[in-house]
């Protein structure tokens, strides 16, 4: 995987089940559009009752007791949920289209908290962590700050100084779900709300491959993974898959859904042990455009990855790889959780 941590799952984002549960202010614009998955947009003089439309989250403009300037520890919060727990490796504030509004500072914190909290009991809780101190941002740009720290959080806060206009936030790490959920019975152990991700592909030019591992179904061909038209011969493109932990694939499903004309030939998948060594899981086999295929796998070794390939390019949907985790596995995801690393 790169350290470009902009290249693992937004834990944060609404189609991965985030949701923006509350902020202490929202007059211009409301909170909910932080976590939409598309790149916020603008059309000028779209003016409402309460000034011009913007795409994100824009709060009033703070005033002093004076009538003048605000307090310098001014702020805004505003509290998000993640879709799925998970060890936060970086985080976005995209100030898009925010030009003269945007506020010049920001930070963010996280939590762990078990179970559903009411918006009261994650307002008034203790234990908020620091992951991103106080920091400047520009406007209209996309503003990063990697994180370093080990532990699972639930839920993060996000802070402005003193005011003005969020189009997106975005908080890219790790899923780690608890492994009590995982222990239950068979999964999709490729899912990112189960603890996976793509680890590399071969091409990404049109759409993030992280793509087909997100939930439900696919909404378009833009929910998908397409890559270059492949013009090389004897080449194919590629997709690789990091498990939730390691276990035995016992069925697959490979998606090609609202891709009628540019999916691929054919695909096969192949499972990696964890000393590197590959085992065949599904042969090179013919797929259909437009098509949800499911296949039962009849392999017993236990694979920390997968890799697709598609022969010779083209467009995904979803890819699915049900089983169920080692004892191993099981034993490792508990020791973490219990040793506080995630």
């Amino acid at each position: 995987m790169s350290d470009d941590f902009t290249l693992l799952p937004d834990l944060a984002v609404r189609t991965l089940g985030g949701a923006v549960l509350w902020a202490d202010d929202e007059s211009f614009a409301e909170r909910e559009n932080l976590i939409r998955p598309e790149a916020a947009t603008y059309s000028p003089a779209t003016f409402g009752h309460k000034g011009q439309v913007y795409d994100g989250w824009e709060t009033l403009r703070q005033r002093g007791e004076d009538g003048g300037h605000p307090d310098i520890d001014a702020c805004h919060t505003a509290i998000i949920r993640l879709g799925v727990p998970g060890v936060i490796k970086g985080v976005v504030v995209d100030t898009a289209w925010f030009k003269g509004n945007y506020p010049p500072e920001v930070s963010v914190e996280a939590i762990a908290v078990q179970g559903h909290p009411s918006v009261d009991e994650l307002v008034a809780a203790d234990g908020w962590t620091t992951i991103v101190d106080r920091a400047k941002v520009d406007g209209d740009s996309e503003n990063p700050f990697a994180v370093d720290s080990a532990r699972r959080f639930t839920h993060v806060r996000l802070r402005m100084y003193p005011d003005g206009g969020i189009a997106r936030l975005r908080v890219h790490g790790v899923a780690k779900p608890d492994p009590a959920w995982l222990e239950a019975g068979p999964f999709d152990l490729a899912a990112i709300e189960n603890g996976g991700l793509i680890a590399d592909c071969s091409n990404r030019f049109y759409s993030h491959p992280q793509n087909v591992l997100m939930p439900g179904r696919a909404r378009s061909m833009g929910d998908g993974w397409e890559t270059a038209r492949r013009r090389d011969k004897n080449t194919n493109d590629w997709v690789l898959v990091q498990l939730a932990e390691e276990g035995v694939i016992t069925a697959a499903e490979i998606d090609t859904s609202y891709f009628l004309f540019n999916s691929p030939g054919a695909g096969s998948l192949t499972g990696i042990r964890a000393d590197g060594s590959e085992v065949e899981l599904l042969g090179r086999t013919r797929l259909q455009p437009d098509t949800r295929h499911r296949f039962l796998i009849d392999a017993a070794d236990p694979v920390l990855q997968v890799r697709l390939d598609a022969f010779p390019d083209g467009g995904l949907a979803r890819l699915r790889l049900y089983g169920t985790l080692t004892g191993e596995a099981r034993a490792r995801l508990r020791a973490e959780l219990e040793n506080g690393q995630a």
